[in-house]
């Protein structure tokens, strides 16, 4: 489990294609590592299959590639990155499972004094778990949803986020990794309302 408080950003050093995926090498300083950790990459859970001081390796399978932005990766690029929440540690955020639900797009992005108004438009079957005041994961960052009109949805990014993030740099039209609330999908199941796809990471 995770809490969506990005405690890195990372860059992507190598990308190995395979056949049955790709194997990804991120540098960034969250060392040190244990093999076969769970580290969230822009909210998608990989596990460490080897490292150094300076950077470690995972692997994304072609199911993963499919249904988060781990595809769209090039070398340079700058990821998201939170290691596993261990008991005991302050949940500052909300509960997320690094199990990504689908993907969805940045719509506009406007200014709002020090802030920015992000807009999202996710899968239609991610709309019902959408609410007002409700938590959301983008990328991997845990995020309060200001208002929902059908499959859009809105943030305020306030300036330590934009700041701490790579949300600053990201241009309209980028694919975002998407999960939403594990409490919601807990309710849906309970009530025999459909479920999202069955998610990746």
């Amino acid at each position: 489990m995770f809490t969506g408080l990005i405690e890195q950003i990372g860059t992507i050093d190598h990308l190995e294609g395979r056949d049955d995926g790709l194997s990804i090498r991120i540098a960034c300083a969250l060392h040190p590592y244990e093999l076969g950790e769970s580290i969230a990459v822009n909210g998608t859970c990989l596990t460490v299959k080897s490292f150094s001081e300076g950077h470690f390796d995972a692997d994304a399978s072609s199911e993963t590639l499919d249904k988060t932005n781990l595809g769209d990766l090039t070398e340079g690029d700058r990821v998201h990155l939170e290691r596993a929440l261990a008991l005991g540690d302050r949940l500052g955020g909300h509960l997320v499972s690094g199990h990504v639900d689908g993907v969805g797009t940045l719509v506009s992005r406007a200014p709002e004094g020090d802030y920015v108004r992000a807009s999202f438009e996710v899968p239609a079957p991610l709309a019902p778990f959408l609410a007002p005041k409700g938590s959301i994961t983008v990328n991997g960052v845990s995020l309060t949803v200001n208002t929902v009109t059908g499959t859009r949805f809105d943030v305020m990014l306030v300036p330590y986020t934009l700041a701490e993030t790579t949300f600053g740099e990201m241009a309209n039209g980028a694919r975002i990794n998407l999960e939403v609330d594990i409490l919601a999908k807990y309710v849906a199941s309970l009530l025999g309302k459909p479920g999202v796809d069955a998610p990746a990471g």
